[in-house]
């Protein structure tokens, strides 16, 4: 894969319509979303892209309907308990980003041993799963990050708060994905995306194949970046 492209994140919409349409409830949507997931992590493996953020519950997402979000949750921690071993054997590297404290003691305990068992330097693959995450939490957290580090700064600098950022560890993302047919990015990676490339389809996330995935690629590689200087 061209070096250019070292970070892709995805926002994995229409589980919930793609179930509405077929007279399934939303968890039958939100478990074929599973599959689809596990189809992006093999892509980025096969075209050893290094960083791929998969956006699996944001901090909106609490306010859904009581049952919905049961749903996603156990179907979260299912995913944890079949895909661990796998991408163990993978060298896939596991790392959450988002507020994990408002899951239940036995859903954290799950993410941080997912997290250690797939430790490892140099993996093939980083999979980022942000779960629980708001771009606007993770700028106000970053900055209580930094002042609770350092009560006498007298300036506030870029550099405090990106490196106080959930992906402080990570690259920003060169391109983000949306499924589902909706042109925003509803509070993802407000920080990270100043200068990364946007790609829409109106596909909804369970119908989303490989063949999709290298479409959005290619439609990638045929951008010209200037992040912010004109280069003619």
């Amino acid at each position: 894969m061209n070096p250019d492209l070292n970070h892709v994140a995805i926002i994995m919409d229409g589980n919930t319509r793609w179930a509405a349409k077929r007279d399934l409830p939303s968890k039958n949507g939100h478990k074929e979303g599973v599959k689809k997931a596990r189809e992006a992590v093999e892509f980025a493996l096969e075209n050893k892209i290094p960083y791929l953020t998969l956006f699996a519950f944001s901090t909106e997402n609490w306010l859904r309907d009581e049952i919905e979000v049961k749903d996603l949750i156990s179907i979260f921690f299912e995913a944890l308990e079949d895909q661990t071993p796998e991408l163990i054997n993978e060298q896939v590297k596991l790392n959450f980003i988002g507020d994990i404290t408002r899951f239940s003691k036995r859903l954290i305990n799950k993410i941080d041993k997912s997290s250690k068992a797939t430790e490892i330097n140099n993996p093939k693959l980083n999979l980022i799963i942000a779960v629980s995450y708001g771009g606007k939490w993770d700028i106000v957290n970053a900055v209580n990050k930094s002042n609770s580090k350092s009560n006498q700064k007298t300036k506030f600098t870029e550099k405090d708060l990106e490196e106080n950022l959930e992906t402080s560890d990570f690259p920003n993302p060169d391109l983000i994905i949306r499924t589902g047919g909706e042109k925003r990015l509803s509070n993802f990676y407000l920080w990270q995306s100043s200068y990364s490339e946007l790609y829409f389809s109106n596909r909804l996330w369970p119908d989303f194949t490989k063949k999709d995935l290298k479409k959005a690629i290619e439609d990638f590689f045929n951008r010209k970046r200037k992040f912010g200087i004109e280069t003619g």
